[in-house]
């Protein structure tokens, strides 16, 4: 029997392409989000879509009914993600997210990890799957390979553009230049009052030494902390695609082929420092928010397949093999030294 997955907030950009991995993977999605407009204009020939409201359990416990996992695509996650997680312990399915937002992450891992329900209902609760949150973990997870703790670990990311969505732009104006960052083993958050430290950082080709800006507040930092015992994460990011986040005039991701992707080519780099030793791992690919989609529905298969090495509320780093997961994905290129 074909396994039914949710998908609220369906008519999101990266939802639409989390759609499409699915009916891939010969999975049954069923859409799902507030705007039933909306939903008739994105749902493929055949596929069913139900009308919910994240501030509606009724609706969220019949948008998931029949479904086995719920991958939640609408932001801004902190008005989503508690509502969904809990429809799906009331309903006793798997629940997978692609939140970007990293103090939305924490709040998650801080509620929800240690919550007795969800080991008792037998489901998997799973945020941050995605190109922030899972992709730097996966990549720092497998360069760590067999060391059982790292000095300092360092996420570089370069893009050479980004046209937002509106998810995306929601979120910053909710985080109101807030930053995450992991140093003497916490996470902590600090005020936007204070400019953030740049650089340099020499990244592969095609973008060679690029001008950074640090103190990403990338749901990396979250994620990794989580599993992986270090004092100090860093994460730094080019400056040339900052100019396109903050450009009121951006339209939002730019199609560039029959799939739907968008022609931003990305590059993720991960430095594992330990003692005088160091190893790297790295990911090159295009669109960042069409990348997410393979992630998620990777995850999913995982999850319902037992391909799990932890359970309960789980990162991608400590949950999955991190090498044979990353050479699942669609990349252009990857090296872990």
């Amino acid at each position: 029997m074909t396994q039914v997955i949710a998908v609220f907030g369906a008519y999101g950009h990266t939802a639409r392409f989390v759609t499409a991995q699915l009916l891939a993977r010969g999975y049954e999605p069923v859409l799902s989000g507030r705007d039933e407009a909306k939903l008739a204009e994105v749902a493929p020939p055949g596929v069913r879509t139900r009308v919910a409201s994240a501030d509606d359990p009724a609706s969220l416990d019949r948008a998931i009914e029949d479904a086995v996992a719920v991958i939640n695509c609408a932001g801004p996650f902190g008005d989503t993600a508690p509502q969904l997680i809990e429809a799906a312990l009331r309903a006793g399915i798997h629940y997978l997210d692609i939140t970007a937002e990293a103090l939305v992450a924490i709040d998650t891992f801080g509620t929800y990890r240690g919550d007795p329900r969800i080991p008792q209902a037998g489901i998997t609760v799973a945020p941050v799957m995605a190109f922030y949150g899972a992709l730097g973990d996966l990549l720092a997870t497998a360069a760590l390979g067999d060391w059982p703790s790292a000095d300092e670990i360092t996420i570089a990311v370069a893009l050479d553009s980004w046209h937002p969505t509106r998810g995306t732009r929601l979120a910053g104006k909710r985080r109101a230049g807030r930053r995450v960052i992991f140093d003497d083993g916490r996470l902590q958050v600090l005020p936007g009052d204070a400019a953030p430290p740049t650089g340099t950082w020499p990244f592969a080709e095609p973008f060679g030494v690029q001008d950074v800006v640090g103190q990403l507040s990338t749901t990396d930092l979250v994620t990794i902390s989580r599993h992986v015992t270090v004092p100090r994460i860093s994460a730094v990011i080019n400056t040339a695609p900052l100019k396109d986040l903050n450009d009121p005039g951006s339209t939002g991701p730019r199609t560039a082929g029959a799939d739907g992707r968008s022609a931003q080519v990305f590059l993720v780099e991960v430095v594992v420092r330990r003692g005088d030793g160091q190893r790297r791992a790295s990911a090159r690919g295009r669109d960042i928010y069409a990348v997410s989609a393979p992630i998620v529905t990777e995850a999913l298969d995982r999850i319902l397949t037992g391909r799990t090495t932890a359970t309960g509320v789980i990162t991608a780093g400590e949950a999955f093999d991190a090498k044979d997961f990353l050479r699942s994905l669609p990349l252009d290129d990857l090296f872990v030294s």
